[in-house]
């Protein structure tokens, strides 16, 4: 609910600070001096904190809570590291002792991470007291605005609500009437006022009030239970409105960054993987089955826009191949299948749909037309799930949602956590993802068949 608009500066600061001081005194013979340098190393620290979305506003997180970030942080800064003597021609360190050397700064920023820590936790014990705050008006959002005060209770203390309705619940402070006097000589520093409880008159004489007490006003818009987690205000103009379905994904940028990624990745990955595993898998199933290397079949893309999907092929050659799902211990599926679906290579040619832009790496599994047809009407907000480009993995499947529909539920959950994904995204996200996902192909899944 507190945000800090000071740490991320700060942060960045020591950060910044740390890195150019141990360049200095460890690797002086490419740093100093050397303003090309200077400019990288800062640079990329920035680009890569940015990407991987490191700097948190929450005043305060548990210990544990960023171990993958910093995992994800100095793997990627430490690429940039060690390219860097490639790329400023620096040759004058031996390997071993750049390791070193890195070592120490990652060792100087979880330190860090540490001090940040202990002040911060130091500093709510210690410094400004709660805020007192009081609720005028009650209805269901009552609840969940006590819950949020709760859960920040080292900033805020709730001391109870008004209403033009009677209650006897023990924090009942009196009708709406009472409150003004109350807030006016009482020391309250927020007023949360619940616009559907209120008229317009009460909501001014509140306002009034609270500006010349210097007391601060929330207003918690009536919202006729429609709006949900990724809800925003926007601005057209000076008129209001709601965007229900909000996505980072929605920012040139971001799609812009999500793109460079797609087309880098999957690059790496057809140069480095599929220009050897194609032929391969070629002799392989020409000794296994009969039939051509590649399936392909239309799937429903972005914007429910169909595309031809490619896989390496894994059944027999069938008529039912564009609408009945691979099923355990389906007879149409290869000896060689069999291995190609258990470890998801079947899945490598799709990195071409990548390249071309009818998919992304990570995002909603496609599925066959049939299947949209089908769930559209039985399954809410499925067709959300069409506002992103499918992708190769996502976070369905790696939460255990893949393959085969056994049950209503499996593709209920799998549609919720392809939405959350849609309204959370972030270039960390996708890269945890990835991870999680060959983590899963390497250890093998039981839906993988």
């Amino acid at each position: 609910m507190q945000k800090s608009y000071f740490g991320i500066p700060l942060s960045l600061i020591f950060h910044l600070v740390v890195i150019n001081v141990s360049f200095y005194f460890l690797i002086p013979e490419t740093y100093s001096g050397n303003a090309l340098a200077v400019l990288y190393y800062n640079t990329t620290w920035f680009i890569i904190t940015h990407s991987i979305r490191f700097y948190s506003r929450a005043r305060v997180e548990p210990l544990t809570f960023k171990s993958l970030t910093y995992l994800q942080l100095f793997l990627l800064y430490g690429l940039a590291f060690f390219a860097s003597f490639n790329l400023l021609r620096s040759n004058a360190y031996a390997p071993n002792y750049l390791i070193g050397v890195y070592g120490i700064l990652c060792l100087q920023l979880v330190l860090l991470r540490l001090f940040f820590y202990w002040g911060s936790t130091w500093y709510r014990s210690n410094g400004p007291s709660k805020k007192k705050v009081v609720v005028v008006g009650w209805d269901k959002n009552l609840k969940k605005v006590r819950a949020i005060f709760d859960d920040h209770a080292g900033d805020y203390e709730y001391i109870g609500f008004f209403d033009n309705k009677a209650s006897k619940s023990p924090t009942y402070l009196g009708a709406v009437a009472t409150s003004y006097q109350y807030i006016f000589e009482n020391e309250i520093n927020e007023v949360f006022c619940i616009a559907s409880k209120l008229s317009k008159e009460e909501i001014n004489n509140i306002m009034q009030i609270a500006d010349k007490s210097f007391k601060r006003i929330r207003i918690i818009p009536d919202n006729k239970e429609l709006f949900s987690r990724a809800m925003s205000i926007e601005l057209y103009g000076k008129v209001p409105v709601i965007n229900l379905r909000a996505s980072p994904l929605e920012l040139e940028y971001a799609n812009l960054v999500k793109r460079i990624f797609d087309v880098l990745f999957s690059s790496v990955v057809i140069l480095a993987i599929l220009s050897w595993v194609v032929p391969v898998i070629w002799m392989l199933m020409k000794l296994d089955s009969k039939g051509p290397l590649f399936f392909k079949q239309s799937r429903h893309g972005l914007n429910r826009k169909a595309f031809d999907c490619y896989k390496f092929r894994s059944m027999t050659k069938n008529e039912d191949s564009d609408s009945v799902m691979a099923t355990k211990n389906d007879m149409r599926v290869t000896k060689l299948g069999r291995i190609l679906r258990r470890t998801s290579i079947d899945e490598l040619p799709q990195f071409f749909n990548v390249l071309k832009g009818d998919m992304s790496v990570v995002g909603p599994r496609p599925h066959m037309e049939l299947h949209t047809e089908q769930f559209q009407s039985s399954v809410d907000k499925y067709l959300v799930r069409h506002f992103l480009k499918p992708g190769i993995t996502g976070l369905a499947q790696i939460k255990g949602y893949r393959g085969e529909i056994l049950k209503k539920a499996d593709i209920v959950n799998r549609v919720r956590y392809d939405i959350f994904y849609m309204e959370k995204w972030s270039l960390r996200l996708d890269i945890t993802i990835i991870y999680y996902t060959v983590l899963k192909a390497i250890r093998g899944e039981k839906k993988a068949y």
